[in-house]
């Protein structure tokens, strides 16, 4: 809303972190391997918990280094052959990868060291995209499951290995592992790359860039048990590191599985470079300094709180889609209850519940599912949208928030309802559908196809822009076109678990 004060300060934070790398560099042969995880690009769970925050401020960092750095990305055979899926973007693991060497290369200048696919076992969805990136001159590797891993530490750290891998050839101080989602093999191309630097007496390093959770926070702070929300389907938990605890006296907070890892980690890392670590503790490998931008506390717990009940509403769409199991559901509610929070106190839940009864009521005598979207403006005001027999909900809205934000009077059409007609009477006898009332994504193009005759369109047009960041909810899952217009305008976008038709294929 207009008039917050400044929650999170991204100038201290990158200065703090850009200090926090150097100074760890310097601690090894000046190589160092640095494991990012979370999103390199695009993170919007961040930008969401800590108000402010650039969800691109580690590319930000990152071209404050690149003079420095090399950039290795990793990607799970696995995930490629299953077609993993990125929800904030509606595409597939490799599709996204792609994206992301195109984002590096073209808007942020970095250049691709090499792509790996980790654990590959020749799954033939994943030999297809590595023929296609090199194809396209990109150097890509593949490493095969690692000997012996997790038990056999002689075998891990041998020829037979991690000396298997083929070598990544690197030429700068700070080489940066990163990929586009958990599980993408991104600590074991860390540790197979620290293997054979020490084949060729070379004291590199390692260490750990996660955003979350913050270490220096307290262990139910907010925005600590948002991520536990975040990662619910994973069954991270956070925890009291330990070990941290033993070594300094002081309380950090961790996630079981990196503290779980640990001392594994430290054997392998022991037996890599033939002397005792000097990391005494799983906090100790971050280098992450984001917990000390944060300049309103107040701020950050609220928005914290708002994202967990975002998760909830996430996760029972995802369950009522089949894409995870109702454990996920029950452990994320569980998390939200201890709050003394519900998913009411999601401040658009309510206008769009009761923008579907309205509608209901206009419409008694008449079949048919009706669907009710809210969307809340930057001042805070809330705009509502139903679907009718021209347009579904989420169209409604967004045309009534564009209008709203350009003070167009409702009896004035941003798209004309012959061009509405036209439309449907295309999509009837194009495509046979049923469906013939406009989605969000149709309706962008028809509000664009109408601006040569509608003066009133381009200044609805221009306030598209005003919508990003902005918490919406619809009292049903979005269909394809919605949910893709919706991603274009960048909302926050949330749903009840129902949906919008009885038919199981909808376009």
């Amino acid at each position: 809303m207009t008039g917050r004060r400044v929650a999170f300060n991204v100038e201290k934070y990158l200065e703090e972190q850009a200090a926090a790398i150097f100074e760890r560099i310097k601690r090894f042969d000046n190589k160092l391997y640095l494991e990012f995880g979370g999103k390199l690009i695009f993170d919007y769970h961040a930008a969401r918990v800590l108000p402010n925050f650039d969800p691109n401020v580690k590319m930000r960092l990152l071209q404050q280094l690149k003079d420095e750095i090399d950039v290795i990305l990793c990607i799970y055979a696995g995930d490629i052959d299953r077609k993993k899926i990125r929800a904030d973007f509606g595409i597939t693991y490799d599709i996204d990868m792609l994206k992301l060497i195109d984002d590096l290369r073209l808007d942020w200048g970095l250049d691709i060291t090499a792509v790996v696919i980790t654990r590959y076992e020749d799954q033939p969805a994943a030999l297809l995209f590595k023929n296609k990136l090199e194809r396209r001159k990109i150097r890509v590797y593949t490493h095969h499951a690692t000997r012996g891993y997790p038990t056999d530490v002689d075998l891990i750290v041998s020829k037979e290995g991690y000396g298997r891998n083929t070598y990544i050839e690197t030429t700068r101080p700070l080489v940066v592992v990163a990929g586009p989602g958990p599980g993408s093999g991104k600590l074991g191309t860390c540790l197979s790359q620290l293997y054979h630097e020490y084949e060729r007496d070379v004291g590199a390093g390692y260490a750990k860039f996660e955003t979350f959770p913050i270490w220096s926070l307290p262990l139910k702070h907010p925005v600590n048990v948002a991520y536990e929300a975040a990662t619910a389907d994973l069954k991270d938990v956070n925890v009291i590191d330990p070990f941290h605890l033993e070594a300094y006296g002081e309380t950090a907070v961790n996630y079981n599985r990196d503290v779980e890892a640990f001392p594994l980690l430290k054997r392998i890392l022991e037996k890599i470079t033939g002397g005792e670590s000097f990391y005494r503790s799983p906090t100790d490998m971050g280098v992450n300094r984001v917990g000390f931008g944060i300049v309103d506390e107040e701020q950050v717990r609220e928005a914290a709180k708002q994202e967990i009940v975002r998760r909830v509403l996430r996760y029972r769409c995802e369950y009522m889609m089949g894409l995870v199991e109702k454990e996920t559901v029950e452990r994320v509610e569980l998390i939200m209850n201890e709050l003394g929070m519900e998913v009411e106190d999601r401040r658009v839940v309510r206008p769009a519940r009761e923008a579907a009864l309205r509608a209901q009521h206009n419409n008694k005598g008449h079949d048919g599912v009706y669907c009710g979207t809210a969307i809340e403006l930057p001042d805070g005001t809330i705009i509502t949208g139903s679907n009718s027999p021209l347009m579904h909900a989420a169209t409604s809205a967004v045309l009534n928030a564009i209008k709203h934000l350009a003070e167009i009077p409702d009896k004035i059409h941003l798209i004309s309802p012959s061009i509405i007609e036209a439309i449907g009477d295309m999509k009837r006898d194009m495509r046979d559908s049923k469906n013939v009332s406009l989605d969000l994504e149709e309706a962008l193009i028809a509000v664009g196809a109408s601006t040569p005759l509608n003066s009133a369109t381009k200044l609805a047009i221009e306030q598209l822009k005003n919508l990003r960041g902005c918490d919406m909810h619809m009292t049903h899952i979005p269909t394809p076109g919605d949910e893709a217009g919706l991603r274009t305008l960048g909302v926050n976008l949330t749903s009840d678990a129902c949906f919008s038709t009885e038919s199981l294929y909808v376009t």
